[in-house]
């Protein structure tokens, strides 16, 4: 047996087995070894029938069978019951009033029993007891309390998929480990690092994980291979950005009096966070003397918090950099290289593309955008799916006109039009610029390494980067996923900005709840209502029935609530045009409601707005509630949200409080993640982390650990050609996290 084996050389698997494992991206042997428990039964609380007493707490492994319904026989109350067998002895179990447990369960289903042991000494029985299946490597296991089962106490349970059960894992990988096959497998980690953090090597990790003696081993091992994959992202995100850093890109001086000029005509005072956040960009597109790395930076800030003030401010003194070396003074200066990169340009202001997730977060920062540089004599462009548009129009200077693609496309390509933003429309090949100098990524979750790529120019000149994200991001997270970027918080809200009011709503407060909405129509302002879904579900489907659509939604608050109040519908079917006419009836006000899907959940932006009504709220995950959230906190104005919970769970409606007693975004996500996973706030598969490393993301000092370890030898060896085993690993592992 040898790890590059296919699985199906030394088991014989029938096809719902060989389904199953290929669903679980199981093929070969080393991936057999890799699949690792999440858990561990713990035996060692283990009691055998025989000899058992009244009222004794006790844990019992077991065969169940007999299983059968009855009534009793005075109350007439539904009865369900069976029996307990474990090598030793049997006992009866009685369930009153859970007759569906004698359908859960089956006869000859391996179980673990807790409860408290009713009857008499001579007739001992467990009277509603808790059971579970066991995940039992064997029914001998049952037979005595053995020494053998002393020295395994840990059993341990692993993902399963229809057709493949965990004890099927207990066997195979059991058979796995005795077959040697351990003795040729190499570890990829330096050994220094292993000792520097008191890991233990891969052979013994291996064994740990899968047949571990106590727990302090599984923990041991768990921890290794956490490190493991946090550090093998680490060295790809490294020699990731060591490479866009090995490119020549353009360094821009900017004159810091033209960007605080520009800065004072916005409409507000930026705040500490802001011009701190201006300055450490600027600081990056002028590097030291003789430095010519390109920006990669992640702006992470609150909802609110003024993201895209920054990101205009920094555009301006891109946009106002020419090519052409010049005199520093009104519009600034672009400095060449040690290889001229600026002397080759001869046309036109060096360019900033600007991508947004969704058309109607592009089409809304076309509109900032125009606003802020509105007293330039520059062009600002706008590509979607949907179409082109062009700020300013030759024959209405003040507005902006729609142009055809084409004409658009061959602006960008001759510099003339210094500042483009869209959505992915950017990144298709026919998308040419002249001078890009600056990339803008809104939303940096939404779009994957290999996309922002495609942004950069194809002649080894790297534009400046600056991805910007308001869902909110453990610090674990952020340093694990970004670790190629350095990192700018945007943690203070504007002045004069109040602390939105949350409630969590129950449905029988529902009447109330719209009477405070009402309050605030009344006073002149706008209401989002958010519903998890667009049309109502198939009736035949009794479990999506609660989830309330935003169709139906919209037309019983018409008729019931407020029909006074004009309600329009929006979400993702709709076609571009109808959208846009939407919500711009919203934005202006004729629109006193509006009923949408999450679509409005990123970077819609209507100040009037102070009141959102989130339908079943416990459906969403606590970042995308906040951003939700977020639409309403766009001016000085009170703003109130209402989560409305369509369960009463103790989990569901504590996990919704922290919505309401989180400070910021930040503190909510960490909440999230200690509660629910990372795994459910962000997705697994989009991170490319496994399981067992998002573990990890709950240890701070392992991360920070991992991570400079992962720079430290990537600047000794940036090629890992002294560790190539690990150079492998990572090169799987870049793959990996590529892969769209």
């Amino acid at each position: 047996m040898t790890l590059t084996d296919d699985i199906i050389q030394h088991f014989r698997l029938a096809e719902p087995q060989k389904r199953a494992l290929h669903k679980l991206g199981i093929h070969t042997i080393r991936d057999l070894l890799f699949h690792f428990p999440f858990r561990y039964d713990n035996y060692s609380d283990l009691r055998s029938i025989q000899g058992l007493q009244p009222n004794q707490e006790v844990v019992l492994y077991g065969t169940i069978s007999k299983l059968k319904t009855r009534k009793a026989w005075k109350s007439r109350r539904p009865v369900a019951e069976g029996v307990l067998e474990d090598g030793t002895g049997k006992m009866k179990i009685i369930w009153f009033n859970q007759p569906y447990l004698a359908k859960y369960f089956s006869d000859g289903d391996l179980v673990k029993v807790s409860g408290k042991v009713t009857g008499t000494a001579a007739a001992p029985y467990l009277a509603n007891p808790e059971m579970e299946r066991a995940n039992a490597p064997e029914k001998g296991l049952f037979e005595t309390k053995s020494s053998k089962l002393e020295t395994r106490s840990l059993l341990p349970v692993y993902p399963e998929s229809r057709g493949v059960t965990s004890l099927w894992f207990y066997h195979a990988l059991d058979r796995v480990l005795k077959s040697g096959v351990l003795e040729t497998i190499e570890d990829p980690i330096p050994l220094d690092i292993l000792e520097r953090y008191h890991l233990p090597g891969l052979r013994s990790a291996l064994i740990w994980i899968h047949t571990p003696k106590k727990e302090s081993d599984a923990q041991a091992a768990r921890k290794r291979f956490a490190f493991e994959e946090v550090f093998l992202i680490q060295l790809s995100k490294a020699q990731e950005r060591m490479r866009y850093q090995e490119k020549k890109s353009f360094r821009v001086a900017a004159d810091k009096h033209d960007v605080d000029e520009f800065v004072k005509r916005f409409p507000f005072e930026p705040t500490g966070a802001q011009r701190r956040a201006i300055a450490e960009i600027l600081a990056d597109f002028d590097p030291p003397a003789g430095g010519k790395r390109a920006m990669a930076r992640l702006l992470e800030g609150d909802v609110g918090s003024g993201k895209t003030a920054v990101a205009a401010a920094t555009a301006y003194a891109i946009t106002v950099t020419h090519p052409l070396k010049r005199p520093k003074g009104t519009f600034g200066r672009s400095l060449p290289d040690g290889n001229d990169v600026a002397e080759r340009q001869t046309y036109g202001n060096l360019q900033t593309a600007y991508m947004a997730p969704t058309e109607i977060l592009a089409k809304q920062q076309f509109e900032s955008f125009i606003s802020c540089f509105r007293h330039m004599p520059i062009n600002i462009g706008l590509i979607t799916g949907a179409g082109c548009k062009k700020f300013p129009s030759k024959a209405s200077p003040g507005k902006a006109t729609d142009i055809s693609r084409s004409q658009l496309l061959k602006w960008v390509a001759n510099g003339e039009i210094p500042i483009l933003i869209g959505t992915h429309a950017l990144i298709q090949k026919s998308v040419q610029f002249k001078n890009l100098a600056y990339v803008i990524i809104d939303e940096q979750h939404r779009f994957g390494t290999a996309q922002r790529q495609k942004l950069a120019r194809k002649d080894d000149i790297a534009p400046h980067l600056l991805s910007m994200t308001a869902t909110p991001i453990p610090r674990t997270l952020a340093l694990t996923i970004y670790g190629d970027l350095d990192l700018t918080l945007l943690d203070e809200m504007p002045a004069g900005r109040k602390p939105i009011i949350t409630e969590i709503v129950t449905p029988e407060k529902r009447t109330s709840m719209y009477e405070k909405i009402r309050v605030e129509l009344a006073a002149g302002r706008q209401a989002y209502v958010i519903c998890p879904r667009i049309d109502e579900p198939d009736p035949t489907k009794e479990l999506a029935l609660q989830a309330k659509s935003v169709k139906e939604e919209a037309k019983r608050l018409k008729k019931e609530v407020f029909p006074e109040y004009e309600i329009e519908i929006l979400h993702s079917k709709m076609s571009a045009k109808e959208k846009d006419a939407v919500m711009a009836r919203f934005s202006e006000g004729t629109t006193h409601i509006l009923a949408a899907t999450s679509v409005v959940e990123v970077g819609v932006n209507v100040p009037n707005a102070t009141v959102i009504l989130i339908e079943g709220a416990e459906r969403f995950g606590l970042a995308q509630l906040h951003q939700l959230r977020g639409r309403v906190l766009r001016s000085n104005h009170q703003a109130y949200c209402f989560a409305l919970a369509e369960t009463k769970g103790a989990r569901s409606l504590e996990r919704l409080r922290a919505l309401k007693s989180a400070k910021n975004g930040f503190e909510l996500a960490e909440f999230d993640l200690a509660q629910r996973g990372s795994g459910e706030l962000y997705g697994r598969k989009q991170w490319g982390l496994s399981d067992i490393g998002m573990e990890a993301l709950h240890n701070i000092k392992m991360v920070e650990a991992a991570r400079n370890e992962a720079h430290a030898l990537v600047r000794a060896d940036p090629k890992l050609a002294n560790y190539p085993l690990l150079a492998e690993r990572v090169g799987a592992k870049t793959a990996e996290l590529h892969f769209e």
